[in-house]
């Protein structure tokens, strides 16, 4: 299994030559089942991550370029009338592939952006009365520039409560960004990225990881980093019940991304900020949404962290 893992790692790394990790964000959010929002600027390699993640696997891939424009139907399908039989057949949507790169997410309208709210988090899809299960492995990797920018739509709390985590990817190192000029791995590599990783391979690593034990006092450490959160002065909303349990699904994925079957208190704090901090509301913040409020969630879960006790 470790070795699969990090083929997989090194297959991504091939093209993205950033932030390593980036990398590890998200393959723990593939093996955790978990979908991935990137915000950052434009220019740093959001798509690139997400489309070799998708290039990876051995599995139905499709991009989708959000627009102000886009409705619903055109993430989810449309039910067509059939002439001959008098009968609508439904024509499924883009939304039924195993990974779906849903590029700058934040510019079409809250109306789409809802139509993943059940994909995301039932992994089926509701159209006219009739329910259609969507196939696995399904993730959804969104990319979305920072608010501040001109054109963009701030996605509401229940939105980003279906994303595992939320990440920023920052500016290469003068190294890493003179290997890009010299590789220009975008046009050269990602188009003939070999397949490293079968579907049934990735499903059978989810359910491997769904196996990793934690033991009662790690479990008691999440709950009271949860606790912390919605007690904390600073914060106006804390982790709910579902970041809980996002927590500890992606401490079970980072242990098994290190070789472990067994969860420890650092898989826990590693996670703790991409799991944590877009799912809680600062009370008070300088000027607006956006990059600020997550900054400030940021250094407030920090600080929840060197308070709570590590139960190691």
């Amino acid at each position: 299994m470790r070795n699969l893992i990090e083929g997989l790692s090194a297959n991504i790394g091939r093209v993205f030559l950033g932030n390593a990790a980036a990398v590890e964000r998200v393959v723990c959010c593939l093996l955790a089942r978990g979908h991935l929002l990137i915000e950052d600027v434009p220019g740093v390699g959001k798509t690139l991550l997400g489309g070799a993640l998708a290039r990876s696997l051995d599995c139905s891939f499709v991009r989708l370029q959000l627009t102000p424009d886009m409705l619903p139907s055109d993430v989810l399908g449309v039910s067509i009338l059939d002439k001959q039989s008098g009968e609508f057949t439904f024509k499924r949507g883009p939304i039924f592939a195993n990974i779906v790169l849903a590029d700058e997410i934040n510019r079409t309208t809250p109306r789409t952006q809802s139509a993943l709210l059940e994909a995301m988090n039932e992994a089926s899809v509701s159209i006219d009365g009739r329910t259609y299960e969507l196939e696995r492995p399904f993730m959804v990797i969104a990319t979305q520039n920072p608010t501040e920018f001109e054109g963009t739509y701030v996605l509401p709390e229940n939105q980003l409560d279906r994303f595992l985590m939320r990440i920023e990817l920052g500016y290469p190192t003068p190294e890493q960004e003179a290997r890009v000029l010299e590789q220009r791995p975008a046009q050269r590599t990602l188009p003939d990225l070999q397949r490293v990783l079968t579907r049934a391979q990735v499903i059978d690593l989810q359910e491997r990881v769904d196996g990793v034990t934690i033991r009662p006092a790690v479990l008691n450490y999440i709950v009271a980093l949860a606790q912390a959160t919605r007690k904390h002065a600073e914060l106006h909303l804390g982790l709910s019940p579902r970041g809980t349990l996002a927590l500890a699904q992606a401490a079970r994925a980072t242990a098994f991304i290190r070789d472990r079957d067994y969860v420890i208190p650092e898989d826990v704090i590693d996670n703790l900020i991409a799991v944590g901090a877009h799912r809680v509301v600062p009370r008070h913040h300088e000027g607006g949404a956006g990059q600020t409020m997550q900054k400030q969630a940021e250094r407030t879960l920090d600080e929840i962290r060197r308070a709570v006790p590590n139960p190691a």
